[in-house]
């Protein structure tokens, strides 16, 4: 078996596994009856870090149900081959050349070269800030939901919130946090660690020692930069429903909420405004938002930042008339603008397709437009988790291609294709003679 097929297999593994424990009575709360389906639902979209559920999760599953799920984030967001490198390890047996090609593939590593120490630190830099996370919010939790509720709820929300994944394990929605700063911050801070990448963690945290940053690392700060501030100025001035849903009319306020909504589409689904309340020019943004989502190498799904990079600063060349896309003092090779441009056309292709299957076998309620369901395709495919409550009414096959979309949005659009195609490389030793075709 090729890297891409174990790894495609690896999360099957983990997703049936997680499903069958979900399905035991310890697992759920009294008197609560689950059915198959919906436990593979909440184990697909709890490996693929996503977020979108068909059960409310804090009244269906008892405290072993949520640890199982915590378990699965954490184990959809570092990936199961970091565990497996850790556990090679500390037994301190060598990495051999196929597991190392698997490590490279399941972080998008551009060689082979330290993948034991990069995947070592990847599992010590994520446990530190998840437990700086769960810290930090203790004492807000605590008081208000008693200590053992409290230290629990800061340890699921610091892992969901670093894992980008979207569960929340609260008895309520949490719309009431708009009036806490101070998580929102916190959250936001998890939030964007994550969703950097621990490659450009490692880029910064050695910034001093190596004085430059790697052009994976500039690209994807400027992109991340860039998105977040659009996001933040269009949301200020647009969506106006923002101060009087937080119940205050405090520019404070006001700010916290719609950086927190620039933030959270990339790609963490944590709702803590309405998305209902939105307008369309608003759902539209954050539908872009999501469907970019995070860094390569991080918890965040989407065609990444730095595809989007890419694509820009070879359209802007182009409109130059330069052959070569260049940044920084540095050139992309032609491979790499190549498989950014597959990769956004192929992305958006698939969405077109799901969600057109989906507008056939699904119905959308009255009142409610195409970007009903849509939205919540994008949402899947960029493992984000947000909803706008086509979820939890899908039919059968409805969340069979929800799952469907979800796992291909964490495994990764190219690893599936290469896991499924068996596509290798093959070098061609002759040219086709040249000929124009008129474009636009």
């Amino acid at each position: 078996m090729t890297p891409p097929q174990i790894l495609t297999l690896g999360f099957l593994v983990i997703i049936f596994a997680g499903a069958g424990i979900l399905m035991l009575p310890i697992s759920q709360k009294a008197g609560v009856t689950v059915h198959y389906m919906d436990a593979l639902f909440t184990a697909v979209s709890a490996t693929a870090i996503t977020g979108l559920t068909v059960l409310d999760t804090a009244s269906t599953w008892s405290l072993f149900g949520h640890i199982v799920l915590l378990v699965m984030i954490e184990i959809g967001a570092l990936g199961f081959m970091t565990f497996a490198v850790l556990l090679f390890a500390i037994t301190g047996q060598r990495l051999d050349l196929k597991a190392r090609l698997m490590a490279q593939q399941a972080l998008n590593l551009g060689s082979l070269a330290d993948v034991k120490s990069v995947l070592s630190y990847v599992f010590s830099l994520s446990a530190v800030i998840q437990l700086i996370g769960a810290v930090l919010m203790m004492p807000d939790f605590i008081p208000r939901f008693g200590a053992s509720h409290g230290i629990f709820l800061s340890i699921a929300s610091s892992i969901s919130a670093f894992g980008n994944a979207g569960f929340t394990f609260f008895d309520e929605p949490v719309f009431f946090l708009r009036n806490d700063p101070y998580i929102l911050v916190v959250w936001m801070l998890l939030i964007s660690a994550g969703s950097l990448g621990f490659l450009v963690w490692r880029d910064l945290l050695l910034y001093r020692k190596q004085r430059r940053l790697s052009l994976h690392t500039r690209v994807a700060l400027h992109v991340s930069a860039w998105l977040t501030g659009l996001a933040f100025v269009f949301f200020l001035f647009t969506e106006k429903v923002l101060t009087p849903l937080a119940g205050s009319t405090s520019l404070w306020h006001r700010i916290m909420d719609t950086l927190f909504l620039a933030v959270v589409p990339r790609t963490a689904g944590l709702e803590v405004v309405p998305l209902r309340d939105l307008t369309a020019a608003g759902l539209m943004i954050i539908m872009l938002l999501m469907f970019v989502g995070g860094t390569p190498g991080s918890t965040s799904g989407g065609i990444k930042t730095t595809t989007l990079g890419i694509l820009w600063l070879q359209s802007m060349a182009a409109l130059r008339g330069q052959e070569q896309v260049n940044f920084g003092g540095r050139r992309f090779s032609q491979k790499v603008v190549i498989k950014a441009m597959m990769l956004a056309v192929i992305s958006i292709v698939f969405v077109i397709g799901v969600s057109l299957f989906l507008s056939i076998t699904e119905t959308i309620p009255k009142g409610e437009g195409l970007e009903y369901i849509v939205f919540e395709v994008i949402s899947a495919f960029s493992t984000t988790g947000f909803s706008l409550g086509l979820t939890p009414h899908l039919t059968t096959l409805g969340k069979i291609v929800i799952m469907m979309v979800m796992f291909i949005g964490r495994v990764g659009l190219y690893t599936v294709m290469f896991s499924v195609m068996n596509i290798r490389e093959k070098p061609t030793s002759f040219q086709y003679p040249t000929e124009e075709v008129i474009i636009g």
